[in-house]
Order: structure tokens, then C-alpha cells, then sequence
């Protein structure tokens, strides 16, 4: 038996006690007055004699997380959310059998309790309590106060453990939400409109990727979580809602990583009547206006290298980086076969159809990425790995794309969008082929999106921003699981 088990056996010894003894241990007879915070706040900055001259009762509730007895009275701390305030029990103000009750708690125990503030004479805001009520009976104990919850898999997944003992963690969550909050308040004040669309589909699109299928009984047929919500939001453009844009998930059936988790929160926006240029401008002024607000400052520090989002951001053609940045020859850059038979040489793994546009990026992936540690939009993207993207008017075998990299991560793909039909089912026809020859990402055929652009698409450009890789950046968090409340982990052992 482990000593978390036998300290869970003794809690359910004292929970048939309490119930024997009429006590309820998990009442809802109890309503505060007021969160910690609030008392922190509104009351922190008042001495002892002002406290005293409040001759208020407070009714305040909260999880025990530090208990010191001294005889006949007790300290002890509790925690709402991320504040933690002290309370005094003394034997002769609450009786006898209430005290010894007290006396009987565990922490992480929820309590309630009502009383009057004052300061203890090392001046620290406590609540003398006058009266108290068990609100629920913790059956397991916390972490070891002193060591915390340290292991990284047990903190995933219990993550209401990590929520309680790790007030850091807590701090990510809240800033999370402040940053969703603040792309929102931006697209808004731009009159971009907010829409959901399908995560269930019948033909995944938007995106080259695995994705999950699952089964409509009533219908009796297979659907598929959206890899992206990019075709519905376009057919949105259609219909003439001009400015839209979407924060939701995309699920991917694809590998576990610190930059990876199958299902992840992206934001897509569309605008009509803009060009990929246009957003490179509004990419700049969102994630500025999200970092100013959320951080105060441009400069901030990501796992000890120093970031600097001041735009204007660099702007980087992506056969120049090969060369610039990952010391492949120029003239074997530009020369198709060359750059092939460098990338099957440096292990890069191109499937059926493939060529010099794979070559590219893969070698783009391999040998530049990783240097990117500053903001830098990466331009000139080919043709043969962007089905979706408007061609280039100067050069038709590449696109109107960028992609965003920070700190080596990609954090924002956009372009202006293909809205000629007939070039839309031209690409997704050797899409299909790519399929048939068994590369399980290329996109399938979606017919219904061909129409819905027969219909005509105004000039449109569009963008896909990474909110978990985004909020990694902001909060200098290591991994995409210190992001997300609940990562998808492997099977537990136990």
C-alpha cells in the first residue's frame, strides 16, 4: 500500500465518522459573500484599526491548503482560484465540538467560513472566524507542499492538481483567455464577423493532413473532424459576408510532439478585396496589438532569447533563405533536378508526384526553419504544395503565400485565395491523383466548393494563426501541452 493509499483510507475513515455523527460532508448550504480576491482588493490596503471600525461579517469559502495549530486556536490558509488568504479558529470563539471538528480537516478540504477581518501582529489581513461549515470532503491528498507536483506526466494529466499547487500554470490559462479575447476585440473593431462552421464533414479540406474519421449512424455514413474550417469559411465570402473569421478547433491525426497535439485551437479569417500583402500588414498589427496589451512591451523574452515584434517584420523569398540561411548553393537552388537530388540525398522522403516544390519546403523544413528565431514572413511558396493559393503574376509556378515563423515555429499560413473554379478543380484533380498514388494528406475533391466558387468569389485573401503556438510565445511556455488544459497523452500504465 502507498502512502497516498493508506492517507485515503484514513479520509474515508473520517468520512463515515462525519456521517455518522449527522454531518454532511459535501453541504451546499453555503453562499460567500465575497471571492479572496475581492477581499484582497477591496479591503488589503486597510490597517488593523480600520479593519476593526469595518464591524463587518464576511462569508468566505475555500480550499484548506496550510494548517498551523497552536493549542487552542489554529491558523490555517485557504485558496480560491489563485488567492490564498489566512484564517484564525480559536477554540472559545467557535466551541468546543466545532473546534475539535476543525481540528479533524485535511487539507484540501473546502470550507467555508464567517467572520470578521483584522491583522495579526506580523500584519498580515486574516478572518477571525466566528463560525464554519465542511463544504467537501477531499478523499485524496495534494501534492507534498514543499515539492509540489513536479512530475511533467502527472501534472497533464491531473491537470486540476497542477490548476491547484502550481499557481504559474493557472497564470498561462488566464492569459490564454486574455489573448482570444484580445483577437477577438481587434477582428471585431474591423468589422470581421464571427461564424462557426462544421466539425464534421463529409469531405475534409482546407488543409494537407490525416485526418479522423468517424461514423453517422442515422445517416449511415462516415464523416470526418475538420482538419480545417478554410472551404466553409470561403463559401461564407461567397454568400457575401466579406470579413469573417473563426477561433476553433482542428483535429489532425498526426504524431505528438512539443509544437504538436491532434486537436488544436486555430484562428482563420477571411477578408475580400485583399491580397496577401494586405495581411502580412494585419498580422503585423494583431499580434502587436495582443502582445502590447497582454505584456505591455514588443520585446520579451522566449527560453532566454530575446524576441523583438517591432514591425516592420523581416520579409524572406524562400529559395533566398536556402541559400541566405541554409547554405545550399544558389545554382542548385534554381535547378530543378539539382535540388531534387539534393533533398533524396539530405533523407528528405518525396511520395508519388512529387518534386521540386516538395524538395523545397521539406529542405526549407530541415535546414532554415529552426534559425527564424525573430518574426520573418516567408515569401514565394510553389505552386505544387499550395492547391489552395492564388498563382503568382510574375512567376506561375509559385503562389501568393507567406508563412510566419517565430522562434523557429510556424505560427501564421496565408495567401491570397484561388477563386477561379476551373483552376480550383484542375489542382484538386492532381490532388486526387497524388491520393490514388498513396499520399494519404492530398486534398479530396470537393465538389460543392467548386460550385459555391462558380457562383463567384470576390478577390479574397485569408490566414490560419496557431492560438496554441501563439500563446506558447506570449506566456514562454516550452511545449504546446503547457497550453492546452487537457493534451491528449498516451494510455496510462495504471
Amino acid at each position: 500500500m502507498t502512502i497516498s493509499d493508506y492517507i485515503s483510507r484514513q479520509r474515508r475513515d473520517k468520512l463515515a465518522e462525519l456521517r455518522s455523527q449527522g454531518i454532511d460532508p459535501f453541504s451546499n448550504r453555503f453562499k460567500p459573500s465575497h471571492t479572496l480576491a475581492q477581499i484582497v482588493e477591496q479591503y488589503g490596503s486597510l490597517s488593523g484599526p480600520e479593519l476593526e471600525a469595518l464591524g463587518q461579517i464576511f462569508k468566505l469559502a475555500g480550499r484548506l491548503i496550510l494548517v498551523r495549530e497552536f493549542g487552542k486556536a489554529t491558523f490555517c490558509h485557504i485558496q480560491d482560484g489563485s488567492t490564498r488568504l489566512q484564517v484564525y479558529v480559536q477554540r472559545q470563539v467557535v466551541g468546543g465540538e466545532a473546534f475539535k471538528l476543525f481540528k479533524k480537516l485535511d487539507l484540501g478540504d473546502t470550507v467555508g467560513f464567517e467572520g470578521t477581518l483584522f491583522r495579526t501582529k506580523t500584519n498580515e489581513l486574516t478572518l477571525a472566524a466566528q463560525d464554519f461549515l465542511l463544504l467537501t470532503k477531499s478523499l485524496r491528498p495534494l501534492p507534498e507542499k514543499y515539492h509540489g507536483l513536479t512530475d511533467v506526466e502527472r501534472r497533464y494529466r491531473q491537470r486540476y492538481l497542477d490548476l491547484i499547487v502550481n499557481p504559474s500554470v493557472r497564470e498561462v490559462f488566464v492569459k490564454r483567455a486574455m489573448i482570444i479575447s484580445l483577437i477577438r476585440q481587434f477582428l471585431d473593431a474591423r468589422g470581421f464577423l464571427e461564424v462557426e462552421t462544421p466539425m464534421m464533414q463529409p469531405i475534409p479540406g482546407g488543409a494537407t493532413a490525416r485526418p479522423f474519421i468517424t461514423h453517422h449512424g442515422a445517416l449511415d455514413m462516415d464523416l470526418y473532424l475538420r482538419i480545417a474550417p478554410e472551404l466553409y469559411l470561403k463559401r461564407l465570402v461567397v454568400g457575401g459576408f466579406d470579413r469573417v473569421y473563426e477561433i476553433n478547433r482542428n483535429f489532425r491525426n498526426e504524431g505528438l510532439s512539443i509544437q504538436h497535439n491532434p486537436e488544436f485551437t486555430m484562428l482563420e479569417f477571411y477578408q475580400a478585396y485583399a491580397t496577401y500583402e494586405d495581411l502580412m500588414t494585419l498580422t503585423e498589427e494583431l499580434i502587436c496589438h495582443v502582445a502590447q496589451n497582454l505584456l505591455g512591451t514588443l520585446r520579451l523574452t522566449y527560453q532566454g532569447t530575446e524576441i523583438d515584434l517591432t514591425p516592420p517584420w523581416r520579409r524572406l523569398d524562400l529559395r533566398e533563405s536556402l541559400t541566405a540561411t541554409g547554405g545550399i548553393p544558389r545554382e542548385v537552388v534554381y535547378d530543378w533536378e539539382a535540388l531534387v537530388a539534393h533533398a533524396l540525398q539530405a533523407g528528405v522522403a518525396l511520395r508519388p508526384g512529387e518534386g521540386y516544390g516538395r524538395a523545397l519546403t521539406k529542405l526549407f523544413d530541415l535546414t532554415v526553419e529552426a534559425e527564424l528565431q525573430q518574426p520573418t514572413f516567408i515569401l514565394g511558396y510553389p505552386l505544387e504544395t499550395s492547391p489552395l493559393s492564388r498563382k503568382s503574376d510574375t512567376d506561375p509556378e509559385l503562389v501568393d503565400r507567406f508563412e510566419l515563423f517565430i522562434t523557429g515555429r510556424e505560427m501564421a499560413n496565408a495567401f491570397s485565395e484561388l477563386n477561379d473554379p476551373d483552376d480550383q478543380r484542375e489542382r484538386f484533380e492532381k490532388q486526387m491523383a497524388a491520393r490514388e498514388a498513396g499520399d494519404e494528406e492530398a486534398h479530396a475533391l470537393d465538389e460543392d466548393f467548386i460550385i459555391a466558387l462558380e457562383h463567384g468569389m470576390p478577390p479574397t485573401a485569408g490566414e490560419g494563426i496557431g492560438i496554441d503556438r501563439l500563446v506558447m510565445l506570449l506566456t514562454d511556455s516550452p511545449s504546446i501541452r503547457d497550453v492546452i488544459l487537457f493534451p491528449q497523452l498516451r494510455p496510462s500504465e495504471r
